[in-house]
């Protein structure tokens, strides 16, 4: 459970009272304060009042579905959002990913596992804001990267990368907390609309992998099947 001197604050966006209820449940007993709201419209509202830590974010609603209440809250700022779909449809996964979400969650599901899928976003997003170049470099855990070097070096060990290779790493410690879509990755290497298929990256990813187990890292770069890459726990290795 994450310790904090102040209750974190949950809203829960879903127009289907049952939902909300079963949530509000489960994070109460969590120990997490929630606030509801019915629809879009009433999620930007609360999030204003509010300002939640996290949103749950049902994508099919009345008035304002929840892809466009995510591309709202993204052009106000970096809060966390946690999607649920009705269906299994990696269409509406992908585009809430490239919307700026951070996980989704397919109907129907545990309470008890959006809960721990929360949980998991709060402890990567609490404390660590997006990271932020400091004299051209970028830390997280025991990763630093040198922008104006193109070098990487994982606790001590330098880390030889391809311009790529780096390129994919750097869009990924950008922001920590945020899944990037294999798309999100390509028009971050050469910009929208070049034709690279996803197997290209995922070769890049398979690259990064081996290059950081190497020297003792192994969890670089984390998976969500389906949807695309997030940068690892890159944890300091115990001494």
């Amino acid at each position: 459970m994450i310790m904090c001197s102040m209750p974190r604050t949950i809203l829960i966006v879903d127009d289907d009272p049952h939902i909300r209820q079963l949530l509000v449940f489960a994070f109460s007993k969590a120990g997490l304060d929630t606030k509801e709201a019915s629809d879009g419209e009433e999620a930007l509202a609360a999030v204003e009042q509010h300002q939640p830590d996290l949103v749950i974010l049902d994508i099919n609603m009345p008035k304002m579905d929840g892809l466009e209440v995510c591309r709202r809250l993204r052009t106000q700022g970096e809060i966390p959002i946690l999607f649920l779909s009705s269906r299994d449809d990696e269409i509406d996964r992908v585009l809430g990913i490239e919307l700026g979400a951070d996980d989704y969650v397919v109907k129907p599901f545990s309470p008890r596992e959006v809960v721990a899928r929360s949980m998991a976003i709060l402890r990567r997003t609490a404390g660590r804001p997006p990271a932020a170049e400091t004299n051209g470099r970028l830390l997280h855990g025991a990763l630093m990267l040198d922008a104006d070097a193109w070098a990487a070096t994982w606790g001590t060990s330098p880390v030889v990368l391809t311009v790529t290779e780096f390129t994919i790493l750097r869009t990924l410690v950008s922001m920590p907390a945020r899944i990037f879509s294999r798309d999100m990755i390509i028009d971050r290497l050469h910009g929208p609309g070049f034709a690279i298929t996803d197997r290209t990256i995922d070769s890049h990813v398979r690259n990064l992998r081996r290059k950081f187990a190497e020297v003792g890292c192994p969890d670089i770069v984390e998976t969500r099947a389906g949807v695309g890459y997030r940068l690892g726990s890159c944890a300091e290795p115990p001494a």
